[in-house]
């Protein structure tokens, strides 16, 4: 393991070399010719429009900042993803369940994220239908053998082997589970590292099934301190003016033990790289330092209702606050834009502690 972790760092200093040296490929782009994404509403680009949910955001005033068009994003504006994408320089991928995503605009990848989702498939059911993390790896099969028909066998293999997969997964698993005592027991069954194992145990047979269908390039972030956004602190639960630090202390389990799992994938999948997003620490940071990064509210949604505007989530037609680059929450559960496009930033630019073994850019540089 030493010995790879050497190998890392060689091979980092070199991808930092080609970098300074040719500046047209900081963005990757023409290196990344599709993007899979799978996750929950942090990265839902409008699948839940197609599903019975009440985990939708196809209303007004999400979009607002998106030339007031709501698309079923959790945000003000873009999301992770879609800011992801710019830096990579290709286009957002379409949302799976858009019956107009087929032909030709699967090519550069497909979106199946789906709010509430979780890595167990019962997380989230207090919303409605959604994709979870079993369902969505079927739906990315379906998209896969869609593709293979299009390409000949080498063109294929390529194409998965440089294309990128982003997972974002976790926070429902604790939101709309381990923390809902009142509608679901597993809080009851399991200590809060018992659980955390059992995520990760479901988490690495996904990730492993990944790497069997040909795909090489894998980025999975973390989850973030979920005891600091408005949803959590409005339980008053926590003093005031605090993060509720029983819930993000059950995190770190989860968080520890998917960076350990990127290890032993990168360890035991040849030609393949797995990034970490260690998504608590940028989060934490902006949290603990909001006037460096421009913020001046950091408890209270910019959109939402109730105690810190975050008892009930942003309803239709409501106004949000008009300074909404000086929030880091956008609803209940959502960053803003600005916030999220910090974040992108770290796991695209970021040292190690920010994007563990090498961040997105070296990932793309390296595969």
């Amino acid at each position: 393991m030493r010995n790879q972790i050497r190998g890392y760092a060689f091979i980092v200093a070199v991808v930092a070399s080609v970098i300074l040296q040719q500046p047209e490929l900081v963005t990757g782009q023409a290196r990344v010719p599709a993007m899979f994404v799978l996750g929950d509403s942090l990265v839902d680009v409008g699948n839940n429009n197609f599903l019975a949910s009440v985990a939708r955001a196809n209303y007004l005033p999400y979009g607002i900042d998106l030339n007031f068009r709501p698309t079923g994003r959790f945000s003000n504006g873009l999301n992770f993803i879609d800011l992801l994408a710019r830096l990579l320089g290709i286009s957002s991928p379409p949302p799976f369940a858009d019956p107009t995503t087929s032909g030709n605009r699967i090519l550069g990848g497909v979106n199946y994220a789906s709010a509430a989702a979780g890595i167990l498939d019962e997380s989230g059911r207090n919303y409605g239908d959604r994709f979870s993390l079993s369902q969505q790896m079927v739906n990315l099969q379906t998209t896969l053998s869609q593709l293979r028909t299009m390409m000949s066998p080498q063109n294929y293999t390529d194409h998965l082997a440089r294309s990128l997969v982003v997972l974002v997964f976790g926070s429902n698993d604790y939101i709309n589970n381990y923390l809902m005592p009142n509608l679901y027991l597993s809080s009851t069954r399991y200590r809060p590292a018992e659980f955390a194992n059992l995520l990760l145990t479901q988490y690495a047979r996904q990730l492993r099934t990944l790497y069997s269908l040909g795909l090489r390039r894998v980025f999975i972030p973390g989850v973030g301190p979920l005891g600091c956004i408005p949803n959590q602190r409005a339980t008053g639960a926590g003093p005031p003016e605090r993060c509720v630090d029983s819930v993000n202390q059950i995190l770190g389990t989860f968080n520890q033990g998917l960076r350990s799992l990127v290890d032993q994938l990168n360890q035991r999948s040849p030609g393949a790289i797995f990034v970490y997003g260690n998504t608590y620490s940028g989060v934490g940071d902006i949290l603990n330092n909001p006037a460096a990064y421009g913020f001046s509210v950091v408890d209270r949604a910019c959109c939402g209702n109730g105690r810190n505007r975050g008892q009930v989530s942003c309803l239709p037609l409501q106004s949000p606050c008009p300074n909404r680059s000086q929030y880091v929450f956008w609803d209940a559960f959502h960053p803003t834009q600005t916030a999220l496009s910090i974040l992108v930033r770290r796991a695209f630019y970021g040292p190690p502690t920010d994007a563990y073994p090498v961040n997105v850019q070296q990932m793309i540089l390296l595969h």
